[in-house]
């Protein structure tokens, strides 16, 4: 049963959505303001598990978070795609000329872009968290200052949107991943998706071959990321999803990849939910 979950941010932030729309409202949050800390709290028991922005559909892939994964053996046991609409707020009673500073996380600065080439008098600073800013503009009564956030964390934090759905792309996704130390135990009806990692050897044709593979076994391809390998300069690790109809299909896959590739293991077998 999940009752502890950590989420990066806190309360009113995105990864705080995704937690209250995938669990149950009973579950209690552990606000963690960087990942390294979300991991150290599920490795250590502190909560269940975590909440990790994976990608999104304007920014790409956040590239650390799928070394934390790998790193520490964490497994993906779902995932969420959540509509990212930012919002411009501030302390009740200001309009935007006013507004001289703008915290927010970097990814939302950079989404928000182009909206702020309209107003260069205002200075934009990257911060820890959407939310964590919009609470400190609330506590320290912040004038003249602004963040960038969700409509949840203006509501909780008592302020005033002073611009809706500013984010330069309106049709603007992000995809969570839902981690545990420990896989989750599905039954094999209920999973159709799967994500993988894997190395290959610098040769011709190694991964047209891989490639092939999946094609052969029925697996449809919806996700591949390459990452260096820190340890080991101009080497990468592949990260793969796929989606499939019948488990054994994806069986068939597992024992070929294990035999032709390097370092392969399962990150995760859960439901698709961009269905």
């Amino acid at each position: 049963m999940i009752k502890t979950v950590s989420i990066q941010g806190i309360k009113g932030s995105f990864h705080h959505i995704v937690a209250k729309t995938y669990f149950d409202d009973n579950v209690d949050i552990d606000e963690c303001m960087s990942f390294d800390t979300l991991v150290d709290n599920l490795i250590s028991k502190k909560s269940d598990v975590g909440i990790m922005a994976l990608e999104n559909s304007i920014a790409g892939s956040i590239l650390p978070n799928y070394a934390l994964i790998d790193k520490h053996n964490l497994h993906i046991i779902g995932e969420m795609y959540l509509d990212i609409q930012h919002n411009l707020m501030a302390l009740p009673g200001q309009n935007i000329e006013d507004i001289k500073e703008v915290y927010s996380h970097p990814m939302a600065l950079l989404q928000c872009k182009t909206f702020f080439k309209k107003y260069p008098h205002i200075k934009l600073i990257e911060d820890k968290d959407t939310a964590e800013t919009a609470e400190r503009i609330r506590n320290r009564k912040l004038k003249g200052v602004a963040a960038v956030a969700s409509k949840v964390a203006a509501e909780i934090f008592e302020l005033e949107i002073l611009a809706e759905s500013i984010q330069t792309i309106k049709a603007n996704e992000t995809r969570f991943v839902i981690v545990k130390t420990q896989n989750s135990i599905l039954d094999e009806s209920e999973i159709n998706k799967v994500s993988m990692r894997f190395e290959l050897e610098h040769k011709r044709g190694s991964l047209a071959s891989v490639l092939n593979v999946l094609s052969d076994c029925r697996m449809s391809l919806t996700k591949i990321q390459s990452l260096p390998k820190i340890e080991t300069p101009w080497k990468y690790a592949f990260f793969v999803d796929v989606t499939f109809i019948k488990y054994k299909n994806f069986d068939k896959a597992r024992a070929i990849l294990g035999i032709m590739a390097k370092e392969f293991k399962v990150l995760g077998e859960y439901k698709n939910a961009k269905l």
